[in-house]
């Protein structure tokens, strides 16, 4: 199971209509270009699909929509997460998971639960899901920092927690959790900046939001890294620095829906309380974006 999740996952957009609906033509249009491009495995209603802004009816409308348009063609994750560890186990067994290789689950935020309290959190949602789950561990959304040691304990206990996407920043604390990890544990960059230096460590890829845009020149850049070809990874790494920096300027998903639209993949519509990056910031965007296209 652990090997389909190597590499290159995307953290896909929810393309909106100008007066909210879900976009499903962009978005098999953005399938597409993310297939074409090299990636690795989609992932589907996590933070950057604006997935708290979602019905439930919406929710089921895309993730079956996904599984249709991919057909297949790459291993799918969908995104099941919440503050309250009932409701989320209530949602997998609820929610036909068919077509989906496994859950992508983000530690509890507003409540700042304990440590214990995470510990338990995933114990219980690993006794009842079907699919293989993926940790989610983003303190500077959630408010709560899982620390090394839980997330050690959790991936000794239970066989169907098979990685964790760490965004916490710290990379002495990712790299505690390499060197300590189970053999085939997965621990996958959940920041995209930081991605090369923790493949340099041992990391096993990223579920990136700037491969929205750039799906084959990321994935080119991780593939490099983890085959240790780290001169030419640094190369493709340090072109889409200013970027990447200027995608997050203003907030997720707001910069790479920007870039989507720029690349004419989408229209830039978010639904409140996002809204779209100012004019000045679209504009350097694009003229970085322009800089990127002649190497890509």
């Amino acid at each position: 199971m652990s090997i389909n999740f190597k590499g290159t996952g995307v953290a896909m957009i929810t393309p909106f209509h100008k007066q909210g609906t879900i976009d499903f033509t962009a978005l098999e249009r953005l399938i597409e270009h993310l297939i074409s491009g090299g990636a690795n495995y989609l992932v589907v209603q996590g933070t950057t699909a604006e997935t708290s802004t979602l019905t439930r009816e919406e929710k089921n409308a895309l993730a079956e929509f996904v599984v249709d348009i991919v057909n297949k063609r790459v291993p799918l994750v969908i995104g099941i997460g919440g503050n309250s560890t009932q409701e989320v186990i209530n949602t997998i067994r609820s929610n036909s998971l068919d077509g989906y290789d496994a859950i992508l689950s983000v530690t509890p935020y507003y409540n700042k639960p304990q440590q214990r309290g995470l510990y338990l959190h995933y114990k219980s949602i690993a006794t009842v899901s079907p699919l293989p789950i993926i940790m989610y561990n983003v303190p500077s959304r959630t408010s709560v920092n899982m620390k090394p040691e839980i997330t050690l304990q959790l991936a000794s206990e239970f066989d169907n927690i098979i990685g964790i996407k760490e965004a916490c920043g710290n990379i002495e604390q990712i790299m505690d959790i390499i060197r300590n990890k189970p053999k085939d544990f997965l621990v996958i960059s959940g920041d995209d900046l930081l991605t090369l230096p923790l493949l340099g460590m041992g990391a096993d890829g990223v579920i990136s939001v700037i491969a929205n845009a750039y799906p084959k020149l990321f994935s080119d850049m991780v593939s490099l890294g983890l085959k240790g070809e780290m001169k030419k990874a640094r190369e493709i790494h340090y072109k889409l620095t200013d970027f990447t920096r200027s995608v997050f300027a203003d907030g997720n998903p707001s910069g790479i829906k920007a870039a989507l639209e720029i690349k004419e993949i989408i229209s830039n519509n978010l639904r409140l309380p996002l809204v779209k990056i100012e004019k000045p910031h679209y504009n350097q965007l694009a003229l970085l974006m322009a800089e990127l296209e002649p190497v890509i």
